[in-house]
């Protein structure tokens, strides 16, 4: 039986000037499809001192088909998967298990987000969560923005890769979806695992500030503190 959530109250938490600088705590799957060690992780961000950990749900076979073939990467890594289903749906976290992480969240001070990256967990997350992050990989994925855009959250967005004419199109499908554009964080991003120094470019993250008019923030994949430290002096809002 599925336990009924309790509303994330998130109290005098405002994301934008004059606010403290939201901190979240990056879990995504890095519990290997363990509960427990989701857990833990939870305890590890609250320890830190983070003010969000973050998960990511999905269901896999509405993610992706059986027959997408693995990285190079993923095939030394993950001894004995054929497949990226196969990989992925090892990773997958039930409805259920994301409930109780939310409500262990709640017993422990720490706000619980995760990342949806289909529709139907997406209907899912909305009892779950006061705030939607999406994923740069769903920055162009205008349907899904739309349906994303129509819970008329708090919403921050992700860049990654994309265009400044695809965060444009973005952010329109979440207005005209019923998202002000005053509810929207766009975080600066380079997909580079780890990111060099010399490939940062946080002005990129104050152009998207003047382009737009929207807050920003800077989602961060270097090694050290460094980084993270001149986006909030630069005004990084998360």
């Amino acid at each position: 039986m599925m336990l009924t959530p309790k509303s994330i109250n998130l109290g005098d938490y405002k994301i934008g000037t004059g606010s403290p600088c939201f901190v979240i705590a990056e879990a995504g799957v890095n519990h290997n499809g363990s509960y427990d060690s989701a857990i833990s992780l939870i305890d590890i961000a609250l320890n830190a001192g983070a003010d969000i950990v973050k998960f990511q749900t999905w269901k896999t076979e509405l993610l992706m088909t059986k027959k997408a073939r693995l990285a190079e990467y993923q095939k030394e890594n993950r001894l004995g998967v054929q497949s990226q289903y196969e990989l992925v749906k090892d990773l997958e976290l039930s409805y259920p298990q994301f409930i109780r992480l939310k409500e262990y969240c709640d017993t422990k001070g720490i706000i619980f987000m995760s990342t949806a990256d289909e529709s139907r967990s997406a209907k899912f997350l909305h009892d779950l969560q006061d705030i939607f992050k999406i994923g740069s990989g769903e920055i162009t994925n205008l349907p899904f923005l739309r349906y994303v855009g129509g819970f008329q959250k708090q919403i921050i967005l992700s860049t990654g890769m994309s265009t400044f004419g695809e965060i444009e199109a973005a952010l329109n499908v979440l207005e005209i979806s019923g998202t002000n554009r005053n509810q929207i964080t766009v975080l600066h991003c380079n997909t580079g695992y780890p990111t060099q120094m010399e490939d940062v470019n946080l002005q990129a993250m104050l152009s998207i500030r003047d382009a737009y008019g929207v807050k920003i923030g800077y989602s961060d994949h270097t090694v050290g503190i460094e980084v993270p430290v001149a986006a909030v002096a630069l005004g990084a809002t998360v």
